[in-house]
């Protein structure tokens, strides 16, 4: 593993959830100045070391300089720049003449399910601080958020309830101190680099504040766009031997796709108590999962763009708390989530882009844990195989299943899903995506109109 600025030393753990020692850092926390009202919110956490990200970018952070840190997924990267921000905001108080409404600092993420993981971490970190946290995203809430906006030190949130609450005035940054961008490079990806340019340029200049981005990457786009809007960041990165999680286990199994639910099946009850999420491409293979899943016996829980955002959340806490201990899911989850001990991961579908499957893999083993990948290699998408296996710069080792992990079910044992709305009077047809007629209300047949001798058509 190669560290730059390896020569900062600092102590710290990640939030929530055991660490392994051999992911830590030998440097004890406590030997930094911190305020004590920092220090009490990590002593309430029982954190004693760092992990190499944080043995990197904190101290850097202590000087007032701006940071570009990039680790891979789940490596506390979220307590390093909280720390961060916490310290610089009691070592520069708030102008006098700053309003209520002005936060001193904000987070940008580009999930919703992101937004809220970094709201419950800094909320124990910042206990004994006296900040007010708030965070807004999408999908619920609109009018609770809004009202929670008069009162703000530091604002987590996602770009579009951000710009939105901004062009409406609810806020502004002209009171900015320090600003954070996680996960840069999937706000790429997702499309958001215009909103972060956008928020970006309300804010005091650069030199004015601190800055702080993180990214499971720094590419080109990334780095632009950290000395576009930073005020000369220091780079950081943790770089391992491999792009993937070093204590995960991967394996591949070539499977026809008629195989994957029997295979399926079978490796869920062959790990009947682990946790487990599946990643599947579609909503609608999602769908399909889910119903298999449900009609043989096996609980789970299903997370995509469909669910609403109260009942994702809903989920995502009974998956926590270990009442359901499968999780299907699209892309929507793979980042951003921290799940304690997830044991296994299982690629149902191969994702097209291979970034994806680092993001998904990442879920299991994290802290210095031990996980379990697996990925179905079917007839669909086996051609993305090889550009994953370029991209990590490792074999994925590939197998037949053998017979016992094949389960015997009932072809017709799918629980279905009703999420279509019901055809309304006077509405389009409601049809599924091959473009036949959905089931339901039967159409009433037009009585074909007998010709008469009047209207008759002469056939000479």
């Amino acid at each position: 593993m190669e560290l730059e600025y390896a020569s900062h030393p600092c102590a710290f753990q990640v939030c929530y959830g055991p660490m392994s020692e051999k992911h830590l850092t030998e440097t004890r926390f406590d030997s930094f100045n911190f305020a004590e009202p920092v220090m009490q919110g990590i002593r309430d956490a029982g954190f004693t070391f760092c992990t190499p990200i944080q043995a990197l970018t904190i101290p850097i952070l202590l000087e007032g300089v701006d940071v570009a840190g990039q680790a891979q997924t789940g490596t506390g990267k979220t307590a390093a720049f909280m720390l961060g921000t916490l310290q610089y905001l009691h070592d520069h108080p708030a102008s006098e003449y700053r309003k209520q409404n002005q936060p001193r600092a904000i987070v940008i993420a580009p999930t919703r399910e992101l937004a809220i993981q970094i709201h419950k971490d800094a909320e124990l970190l910042a206990k004994h601080t006296g900040l007010k946290l708030r965070v807004v995203y999408g999908g619920s809430g609109y009018e609770q958020q809004r009202k929670s906006l008069e009162e703000v030190d530091i604002l987590i949130g996602t770009p579009g309830r951000l710009i939105d609450y901004l062009k409406q005035r609810v806020y502004d940054l002209r009171a900015i101190q320090a600003v954070v961008l996680d996960e840069a490079d999937r706000m790429f990806d997702l499309g958001f680099i215009k909103d972060i340019r956008f928020l970006l340029r309300r804010m005091p200049d650069p030199r004015e504040r601190l800055g702080m981005l993180f990214s499971a990457t720094l590419s080109y786009r990334v780095t632009e766009l950290a000395y576009e809007h930073m005020n000369d960041p220091r780079i950081a990165k943790v770089e391992s031997d491999s792009v993937t999680a070093d204590r995960v286990r991967q394996i591949g199994y070539m499977v026809a796709n008629d195989e994957k639910i029997p295979l399926l099946i079978g490796l869920l009850r062959a790990h009947e108590a682990a946790r487990t999420i599946i990643f599947v491409n579609t909503k609608r293979a999602a769908d399909q999962v889910w119903g298999y899943l449900e009609g043989n016996g096996i609980s789970c829980a299903i997370l995509s763009g469909d669910v609403p955002q109260k009942k994702r959340l809903s989920l995502l806490r009974k998956f926590q708390e270990g009442q359901v201990q499968v999780l299907v899911a699209t892309d929507v989850a793979a980042r951003g989530l921290h799940i304690e001990n997830v044991s296994h991961v299982i690629n149902y579908d191969l994702p097209t882009d291979p970034e994806d499957y680092v993001h998904r893999i990442g879920r299991t083993a994290r802290a210095g844990t031990d996980g379990d990948a697996i990925s179905l290699v079917c007839e669909t998408y086996a051609m993305s195989l090889p550009d994953i296996e370029e991209y990590i710069k490792a074999r994925v080792p590939v197998e037949m299943p053998s017979l016992d992990l094949l389960a015997e079910i009932d072809p017709s044992s799918r629980v279905r899903t009703e999420r279509r709305k019901p055809r309304q009077q006077g509405g389009k047809r409601n049809t599924s995506a091959g473009g036949k007629e959905s089931p339901g209300k039967p159409r009433k047949r037009r009585r074909r109109r007998k010709p008469s001798a009047n209207n008759a058509t002469r056939s000479d």
